[in-house]
């Protein structure tokens, strides 16, 4: 398992994933400037994956601020803020660091400008840690729903580099192994950025772990055959009625999934899900340039001069299309979800078994 991204020697690494498989590249960002444009670029790329590269842009920033006194460093770092904020609308992790970090600033603001410098770093290192701690618990959770044998279809990347480390959707996947379960994966291209292609099958393969890469208008084709047992797929963000916003294509794997009567599960941790959303037609979804639809990586031109792309980066799975929400304290079904909002309810009281729940 490579680092998605760390802080080193005073930078943040960070995996330049626009260069997989073909080349493991690492970026040196000095300023939170470069984090984010790391994060708009997509070097780094996966809703918790982006959440902690943001906190420890902050930290970084935190480091170019020039103040005498918190009354000063505060509005500065709120600005850091905003423009971190301003790379991607959709995934709701970035926002979640953000405020998780404010209120860390805050809750030490009568600490020495210096120290609160290094315990920024600590609490970047600390987001990453439990991150990890997160993912493992989920797929632990998530392995109950896999049995020996399973054919899995999964679409986008939720694996280790989509993360701190581990994975989510993968990471299930993971933890069934490990339990010597026998797994094999049908992998969606995921066009038009081939996160499936270039990055889930690279994961998959370096795990060992049997796989297939199809094109994404495949799916339907292998349901038909009765070739696929389950789906397990990752989320950008989760609303408090179950909706989930997920790489673009996921409704539609969604759909034939419940037409085949195959099972479809959502992998995310809890800090994916935006209980102050109530559906996700509220969900602000990214649109990005119209030469990653008519270009090959921005080089290749496929299509014909002048020809008008649409390129929104996500869509919506309603939560009716979700057998099961799995997070690190249990699977859930999308009704259920809201529950956790309070952070009082106890989760085994709600959570599901088992897949014949």
């Amino acid at each position: 398992m490579i680092p998605t991204v760390e802080w080193k020697n005073g930078i943040v690494r960070m995996l330049d994933q626009t260069k997989l498989p073909l080349e493991t590249v690492y970026n040196d960002c000095k300023d939170y400037q470069t984090v984010a444009r790391g994060i708009k670029e997509l070097w780094v790329r996966g809703a918790p994956a982006i959440g902690v590269s943001a906190a420890m842009g902050l930290a970084l920033g935190a480091r170019q601020i020039t103040a005498a006194s918190f009354d000063e460093f505060w509005p500065k770092f709120e600005e850091i803020c905003s423009y971190l904020a301003a790379t991607r609308p959709t995934a709701v992790n970035l926002f979640w660091a953000i405020e998780r970090v404010k209120k860390f600033v805050q809750a030490n603001k009568n600490k020495d400008l210096d120290a609160l410098r290094a315990m920024l770093i600590e609490e970047s290192q600390r987001m990453h840690d439990e991150d990890i701690a997160t993912n493992k618990r989920m797929g632990a959770f998530g392995s109950a729903f896999v049995s020996d044998g399973d054919n899995i279809i999964t679409h986008c990347n939720a694996g280790s580099i989509a993360t701190a480390g581990y994975g989510t959707a993968e990471g299930v996947m993971r933890s069934a192994v490990a339990q010597g379960k026998k797994i094999h994966v049908y992998v969606d291209e995921t066009r038009p950025v081939l996160q499936g292609t270039r990055l889930t099958a690279w994961e998959l393969m370096q795990e060992n772990i049997p796989c297939t890469l199809i094109t994404d208008n495949m799916a339907g084709y292998f349901m038909y055959r009765d070739m696929i047992d389950l789906a397990i797929v990752g989320a950008d963000r989760i609303t408090r009625n179950g909706d989930v916003a997920n790489k673009i294509g996921t409704y539609s794997l969604a759909v034939l999934c419940k037409e085949h009567g195959i099972p479809f599960y959502v992998a995310a941790p809890l800090s994916t899900i935006d209980f102050t959303m109530e559906s996700g037609v509220l969900i602000p979804i990214e649109e990005r340039d119209p030469r990653e639809v008519t270009h090959v990586f921005g080089k290749c031109q496929i299509a014909p001069d002048g020809v008008r792309a649409a390129n929104p980066a996500f869509d919506v799975t309603p939560a009716r299309y979700i057998t099961a929400i799995i997070t690190e304290v249990g699977a859930f079904l999308p009704r259920d979800i809201h529950k956790l909002a309070d952070g009082k309810t106890d989760p085994e009281k709600i959570r599901m078994n088992g897949p014949h729940q």
